[in-house]
């Protein structure tokens, strides 16, 4: 499947286009010196790809020149005709005021002109979007790239500046890798469908770990064991069945027995037992304020003094100053002493508080249930059963919602270690698949990377390999390098020009290895000489025309500036026919598109 011609209903501002079978050449002149320096010019040579891929049938882009500038482009219809196995032909019609509406013509011969074409001559007129990307599905018949429609590798034919950042990943796979990476290892001769289950498994492995978070969340956090609950329910259980049977009665004896048996071997106990430590306590507490007031030193010198004033015997001197050292010293002593008993003190009534507020509620439940016994209002006693029963139910209900939750969090941890099983498994399959791939010297993955290698040394001199691995995840890694002497990789493919040349030589070499089957004959690259020294170029170049001698239809594009060096001084670079569309910056006439720039 090649290219063919690309047209519109307005000849004037974008004239046709007719594509070759061999090499097609989009040259752009860069006439005046103050362009020369700019990195864009606006000529149109990226655009003819985006046109290409418009007629492909590209999803609405609002950000695409087309519509964001639809008042100039609306009434701009478009045709591509495309060259089908066995030498055929179909036109694609698509306009950009009415883009969900495409038509469809088949023919014989080729570089056709249909704008004038009326509806009922068409074989399909203005069908809808997804029917019309079905429909050219089925007219290309690229079988080789099942069970993916036309549109998923694409992008590999049609590569643009943004597209040479990465080899394998293109600009619009920039999601989940599980929407490229089966695709690629499909192309390089990879079971695709091990990879995608792969991929397929762990999406419901992370699900179902979501909802086992989920699970837990609602059990609040405590996550007690299934036994242990079964066990506390059915204990509840048969309770709220007595207090039903009891209610279903009216015959409180039993719940009497029950209460009475309580009072006596829990409350009175307790109390009697509350009231011991109560007594021990205040007999400490009294103690401990006896001594704390022994210690106090009631002798007092100045009173003595009095005293014997008045009683006429003498006491001053160094008899009072003794006594005043004897009270000081005797205070020193006691000190520490006074201090722990304080402590005591504290804890003592801070724990007879403790009981004295637990005693009050004791009397208060042994005052309601001798009440309750004593009480001759059987409805009150019915009301409290009742109660009872109330809270043994809620009770229930929180049990079962937390089996229900258990049971649901157990079948949810089978589920994850079946899966993860599975995964292992499946990584298991894959990583044998690549084994086995890279190690068949006859297989498509080995003769691509062949190819792959053989263009990157014809241009550079240097081997390249083109290797597929498995990670620790069971994932696919997809790598190009550049090998030295020795065959280690280099950091050469990290540079900007070594990597357009690695995108460069894998389309190549994937268009080649499908040479045998239904799978694209066409490849687009813009810009392909940027950067590259003059050596390098005409080393490219050479293995692009083989190429197109071998089957293969590129379209490249370049600066005039960026052109090969002539390999006879008597011969052009290009043959005039090769160049298809020349493009050059002396005013409208000269862009691909002859207007004003937008």
């Amino acid at each position: 499947m090649k290219l063919s011609k690309l047209y519109c209903n307005k000849p004037d501002l974008f004239g046709p286009i007719d594509f070759r079978p061999g090499l097609n050449v989009v040259l752009a002149e860069i006439r005046l010196p103050e362009n020369r320096d700019k990195d864009t010019h606006n000529l149109g040579k990226t655009t003819l790809g985006r046109m290409i891929d418009f007629c492909f049938l590209a999803g609405r882009d609002p950000k695409s020149f087309l519509f964001k500038h639809e008042e100039l482009f609306r009434h701009f219809v478009f045709f591509l005709e495309i060259e089908l196995a066995g030498s055929s032909h179909v036109t694609v019609r698509r306009g950009v005021d009415e883009a969900s509406k495409i038509s469809f013509k088949k023919h014989e011969a080729s570089h056709q002109d249909f704008t004038e074409l009326p509806d009922e001559d068409w074989d399909h007129v203005n069908l809808p979007f997804d029917r019309a990307r079905e429909m050219l599905d089925g007219l290309l018949d690229w079988r080789a790239v099942s069970p993916w429609d036309f549109r998923k590798g694409l992008g590999y034919q049609l590569r643009s500046q943004d597209d040479f950042q990465e080899v394998f990943q293109l600009r619009r796979f920039l999601g989940a890798h599980a929407d490229w990476k089966p695709y690629v290892a499909h192309i390089l001769g990879f079971n695709h469908k091990l990879i995608a289950q792969h991929y397929e498994k762990e999406a419901q492995l992370e699900a179902e770990k979501v909802k086992a978070e989920t699970v837990k969340a609602e059990l609040g956090g405590s996550i007690d064991d299934i036994g242990n609950i079964e066990g506390i329910l059915l204990l509840k259980q048969k309770d709220a069945e007595k207090k039903q049977k009891l209610l279903d009665a009216f015959d409180f004896r039993q719940q009497d027995k029950e209460r009475t048996k309580l009072l006596v071997d829990e409350i009175d106990t307790r109390i009697a037992t509350l009231n011991t430590q109560r007594y021990s306590l205040n007999q400490t507490k009294k103690k401990i304020v006896s001594s704390l007031e022994e210690d106090q030193i009631l002798f007092k010198p100045e009173e003595a003094q009095r005293l014997f004033n008045e009683a006429g015997v003498l006491f001053a001197g160094q008899i009072k100053k003794d006594f005043d050292q004897l009270i000081a010293f005797n205070r020193a002593i006691t000190e520490e002493r006074r201090g722990y008993l304080q402590e005591e003190r504290a804890e003592v009534e801070a724990e007879l508080k403790t009981i004295g507020a637990e005693l009050n509620t004791l009397g208060k439940r042994r005052s309601d249930m001798l009440g309750f016994l004593s009480g001759t209002d059987v409805f009150a006693e019915y009301k409290q059963v009742t109660d009872d029963l109330v809270t043994l139910r809620a009770d229930i209900a929180t049990l079962e919602r937390q089996r229900g939750f258990l049971r649901r969090l157990q079948e949810l941890r089978g589920e994850i270690r079946s899966l993860s099983e599975e995964c292992t498994h499946l990584q298991s399959q894959v990583e044998a698949n690549v084994e086995a791939q890279s190690a068949d010297n006859d297989s498509l993955f080995s003769t691509t990377r062949l190819y792959f290698s053989e263009i990157v040394e014809d241009v550079i001199a240097h081997k390249a390999l083109l290797n597929v691995r498995v990670n620790g995840e069971g994932h696919l890694e997809f790598r190009a390098d550049i090998l030295d002497d020795a065959g280690k990789a280099t950091s050469a493919g990290l540079g900007h020009t070594y990597r357009k040349l690695l995108c460069i030589a894998f389309d190549l070499a994937v268009l080649r290895a499908h040479l045998d089957e239904k799978f694209p004959r066409f490849v687009y690259h813009d810009g392909v000489f940027e950067s590259l020294d003059d050596r390098k170029k005409a080393n490219l170049l050479k293995v692009i025309r083989e190429y197109a001698n071998l089957g293969i239809q590129p379209v490249i594009t370049l600066i005039a500036s960026d052109m090969p060096p002539e390999a006879d001084a008597k011969e052009p670079v290009f043959a005039p026919d090769e160049i298809v569309l020349a493009l050059h910056d002396e005013g409208p006439e000269g862009r691909l598109f002859r207007m004003q720039a937008w």
